[in-house]
């Protein structure tokens, strides 16, 4: 008996995700047809281009021409596209403090004294506004 079943679906930004981290294992610069390649050749050149752009509409890679074609690189690594993602989802809320304040109570003990260790060293980064050193 022969299995007719469709190919499972990917979830939503599975690909951006694939490709991202193909582009991350590039020595520099990459083109969509070396993306494509390292991706398996499953999909489409254009499903390609496609993905690409919107990452690039999202800001999550660059592109630079490359004869008649670009050539892309990743914006940021993993922790800094997260951390994009993070932003997005606050700028879109209206009450930013009860969106931070919940955030910071459902932490683990530990992520919230890494956040508050990281929260002191960006204020003691900070310049004194009275001229002095932070």
């Amino acid at each position: 008996m022969t299995d007719h079943r469709r190919p499972r679906r990917r979830g939503q930004g599975e690909l951006e995700v694939l490709v991202l981290t193909v582009l991350r294992e590039a020595d520099g610069p990459a083109t969509a047809g070396w993306v494509q390649e390292r991706l398996g050749g499953g999909l489409a050149y254009t499903t390609v281009i496609t993905i690409l752009t919107r990452l690039l509409d999202k800001g999550a890679v660059t592109r630079e021409r490359a004869g008649r074609s670009f050539a892309w690189t990743p914006a940021s690594d993993e922790a800094g596209l997260a951390a994009r993602k993070m932003r997005k989802v606050l700028d879109g809320e209206q009450n930013r403090e009860a969106v931070l304040a919940s955030f910071v109570t459902a932490l683990e003990p530990e992520d919230e004294r890494l956040l508050r260790d990281l929260l002191g060293r960006a204020r003691d980064d900070e310049p004194d506004p009275r001229g002095g050193e932070g």
